[in-house]
């Protein structure tokens, strides 16, 4: 039996006294937001087209990617399943910004989306299978708080830390995520 059988498969009524994942959800989004915002508000204006690698994303491109990724929630909550890269259509154009204002209404959108999606939804649906494509072809098929947790929660603290070396290395300060930086303290 593979791993999306034995959640078809499972009794799921154990989570019956426990928390609902969409809180947990919610309450992952709530810690992040404010280091999130932090990060997005201190991205240096103008300085959109730097990488520090040539193999390495641009600030601009990363700085969007960090902004908007909660809302993807709202997709795997809401649609059944997603092409990122459908024959014919460029689904990955980054998304143009120039002050680090636009930044943050993007991310403030993109967290209100989110939020309305997990407080609209319920664990049943959450365990419900969810598809990923490319160009038609099938890349992975799991439950949907799967992706929302590795796809997105967990994708959005990796794509975070990178943009807070992007930070220090244009000589900007890098806000407290999950413990003290060098320019701030952490606070709860």
């Amino acid at each position: 039996m593979d791993f999306v059988e034995a959640v078809r498969a499972a009794d799921w009524r154990i989570f019956e006294m426990s928390v609902a994942m969409k809180d947990l959800f919610l309450e992952t989004l709530k810690r992040d937001e404010a280091g999130t915002r932090k990060a997005l508000e201190r991205v240096p204006e103008g300085q959109n087209d730097w990488a520090p690698h040539e193999k390495s994303m641009k600030m601009g491109y990363l700085a969007s990617l960090v902004a908007t990724m909660p809302k993807w929630i709202d997709l795997m909550v809401n649609q059944n399943e997603l092409d990122f890269a459908p024959v014919g259509e460029n689904k990955n154009k980054p998304i143009e910004w120039k002050k680090s204002s636009e930044l943050v209404t993007l991310f403030d959108e993109s967290m209100a989306k989110a939020r309305v999606a997990l407080e609209g939804t319920t664990d049943e649906h959450l365990m419900t299978l969810w598809k990923l494509k490319a160009a038609g072809h099938l890349i992975a098929e799991e439950p949907r708080y799967i992706n929302i947790q590795h796809g997105v929660l967990s994708h959005w603290a990796h794509h975070r830390g990178q943009l807070t070396v992007y930070l220090r290395l244009n000589e900007a300060a890098v806000p407290a995520l999950y413990g003290p930086s060098a320019d701030e303290k952490f606070s709860f």
